[in-house]
């Protein structure tokens, strides 16, 4: 069976958001939102700022779907705030027109950046430890809202989030989800989230936020939950191909479908013959390897480590890379390593090496000594540093 995959049970990044894990997940996952005021108006200050927002606009041309601007609940026309311009010989469309943005945003627009977590490294840590803790995807977006405003009314998202107040203040109002009609006696939430706060939302919960006094800067950190019925629908699906035919139903059939009732249960007994033959243990794995198949590594600095590879020495400090994902599989005399985006095979004889590199935060290749002589360690390292598992602790 395959191991757990290292780091897997750090809940750092969890407890700066709820502060007992264990209590939230207990208590709040899946059930129940959560209003957590922070003692530390700069607790999110290293994630995000109103400056890195105007860098992103003003300096680094973003482009559709990466942003988008919305006002009273409902989208601007993309034209307004966009322009068209050539890289190269190619024309390209939809990039930011920062002058129309800041317009816009002046007045009374909210500006929203998408996935900002696929290339800002703090965001990019952040949401790979929520995932290491939580084992389903997360993605973040970040909401710019000005002065006495609101970008959407009241809604609910299809999965559960994690918002971060960053900059400013913003009020908002968290309803029951048996709510019909949202601004009902049927609060659960209603506060004013200033810096440091944070609060979590299931999916079922209907909440809506504004702005009083003040431009607000806060993060939506999106989980993207895997669902019972999404782990195992294709496996049912895959047993109602194999069980039944594609003979067509009989002539008639919806004129007198009592008389072909029978024949549908004799055909639920096959579909269910097969789903009970199926290995629970077998399709837990599964599911698991495909959230692990799509975790890849994050690779800020790589450039750095290639070009410093051929420096790897006996003497070289290396670490684990933060966030990395690697799960060891047996096989026959070969050994796997599952490192998100891709697949290593190595001799079954690394095993040993493989372990002490995973279970040290920090070593020198010659620590691996007593499994690998000089030259396959640093065969192995140098390897390891290439796929982007782990990296050297210092490159010139």
């Amino acid at each position: 069976m395959p191991t757990a995959p290292t780091g897997s049970g750090r809940t750092g990044a969890l407890a700066r958001i709820v502060g007992d894990p264990a209590r939230f997940l207990a208590e709040h996952w899946a059930v129940e939102p959560l209003y957590r005021p922070g003692a530390d108006p700069g607790a999110f200050a290293d994630l995000f700022s109103l400056a890195d927002v105007d860098h992103i606009i003003s300096s680094s041309a973003p482009r559709l779907p990466a942003f988008r601007m919305v006002k009273d609940g409902k989208p601007l026309d993309p034209a307004t705030y966009t322009r068209s311009a050539r890289m190269g010989s190619k024309p390209v469309t939809g990039l930011a027109d920062p002058g129309r943005v800041w317009d816009a945003f002046h007045g009374g627009a909210t500006l929203v950046l998408q996935s900002v977590h696929r290339f800002w490294p703090s965001l990019a840590r952040l949401s790979r430890e929520l995932e290491l803790v939580l084992t389903h995807p997360v993605q973040v977006n970040i909401y710019v809202t000005p002065p006495a405003s609101r970008g959407l009314g009241v809604h609910h998202d299809p999965h559960d989030v994690f918002v971060l107040q960053v900059s400013g203040r913003k009020q908002w109002d968290v309803y029951s989800a048996d709510v019909h009609k949202p601004g009902s006696d049927e609060r659960l939430i209603g506060a004013e989230l200033q810096p440091g706060d944070a609060m979590y939302i299931p999916q079922r919960f209907p909440h809506a936020a504004r702005t009083a006094e003040t431009a607000s800067v806060h993060l939506t950190v999106g989980i993207l939950t895997v669902t019972w019925a999404d782990a195992l629908r294709s496996v049912v699906a895959t047993a109602v191909d194999e069980a039944l035919s594609d003979q067509p139903l009989p002539a008639g059939f919806a004129l007198t479908p009592q008389r072909w009732s029978a024949a549908v249960a004799d055909q639920l007994a096959e579909v269910r013959r097969r789903l009970d033959k199926l290995d629970p243990g077998v399709l837990a794995e599964r599911a698991a390897d495909r959230f692990w198949s799509q975790r890849p590594p994050l690779l800020a600095g790589q450039l750095q480590q290639l070009l410093a590879l051929d420096r790897v020495t006996d003497d070289t400090e290396v670490r684990r890379r933060a966030g990395a994902v690697c799960r060891v599989r047996p096989r026959a005399d070969r050994v796997e390593l599952l490192l998100g985006d891709r697949t290593v095979s190595l001799p079954d004889r690394a095993r040993p090496a493989l372990d002490a590199v995973l279970g040290s935060g920090r070593l020198a290749v010659r620590d691996l000594a007593p499994h690998l002589d000089a030259s396959s360690r640093l065969v192995l390292v140098r390897r390891l540093i290439a796929e982007g598992l782990l990296e050297q602790v210092a490159v010139d």
